[in-house]
């Protein structure tokens, strides 16, 4: 969809995914360096949750499909007009078909993760093949279009790339914190811009319109693209320390409690030998 909603539905997509991810794998980190803190620490737990985020997602690539197809000035599956003799809506149908090669992320994760017919690196495989496909599609989506249009949509070119080769590398290297933190950043980084986007073309609200070929406004973007990526390290920040505190406190509490019960056995056992 060419309009603010269209960029806000899967920048909302994008930054749902990446919060939870900036939850999850600081969890999973820290989980797995404190085995008896967490049941999520267990390798189970953590296959469950990947299964039920093959869920999430096969959902809302299906909802990202039919919005695209459906809302009243989309193409209704409709892909050739040949009564004009052109192609019709090709920009919702290289959306939906973004959202196509998503969904099929999603299913892919809920058989590797809730079957043993694929092996588990799959995941990761079609994820990161999903996401060069967005970026592939995008590199053709920008001809004959307004400068600063143009110029945005190259920005998200370089969070889109970045974590396809970043999420192809997980396929050898699984469980990697520091690439696993990468994507979640590149996640969020997409997610908020994909709403900046939506922000700039498409202003809501009766908001004043930018001047496409005004090339202050391309330096001023280039930098808030930055200020998003920084935002995004901000909130890995923050959630990766509270998560550690949290875990850390909880050992803590465990270990004096183990203790109390040891020293307890103790006196008990002093008080039978002196009888």
């Amino acid at each position: 969809m060419g309009n603010f909603k269209g960029h806000a539905l899967p920048g909302s997509f994008f930054l749902l995914f990446g919060l939870w991810w900036s939850v999850k794998y600081p969890l999973k980190y820290t989980c797995r360096k404190n085995k008896n803190a967490c049941y999520l620490g267990s390798r189970a737990g953590f296959q469950r949750l990947e299964f039920v985020e093959g869920i999430i997602k096969a959902v809302f690539a299906l909802i990202g499909m039919v919005a695209e197809q459906f809302v009243p000035d989309g193409p209704h599956l409709k892909l050739y007009n040949y009564e004009e003799k052109h192609w019709d809506h090709l920009m919702n149908w290289q959306h939906a078909t973004m959202y196509l090669f998503y969904g099929i992320s999603g299913l892919v994760d809920i058989v590797a993760h809730g079957t043993n017919a694929l092996p588990v690196a799959m995941d990761r495989m079609m994820l990161s093949l999903a996401v060069f496909i967005e970026g592939f599609l995008f590199c053709y989506h920008l001809h004959g279009r307004a400068m600063l249009d143009v110029h945005v949509h190259q920005l998200l070119l370089f969070a889109i790339f970045g974590a396809a080769v970043c999420i192809f590398l997980e396929v050898f290297f699984r469980g990697s914190i520091v690439l696993e933190m990468l994507r979640t950043s590149l996640c969020i980084l997409q997610g908020s811009w994909f709403w900046q986007i939506g922000f700039v073309l498409y202003p809501p609200n009766g908001s004043p319109e930018w001047n496409q070929m005004d090339h202050t406004n391309m330096m001023f973007l280039t930098m808030c693209y930055c200020w998003h990526y920084a935002f995004a390290f901000l909130i890995l920040a923050v959630n990766y320390t509270i998560i550690s505190w949290a875990i850390r406190s909880k050992v803590k509490r465990s270990q004096s409690m183990e203790m109390g019960l040891l020293k307890t056995s103790e006196r008990d056992q002093e008080s039978e030998d002196e009888i």
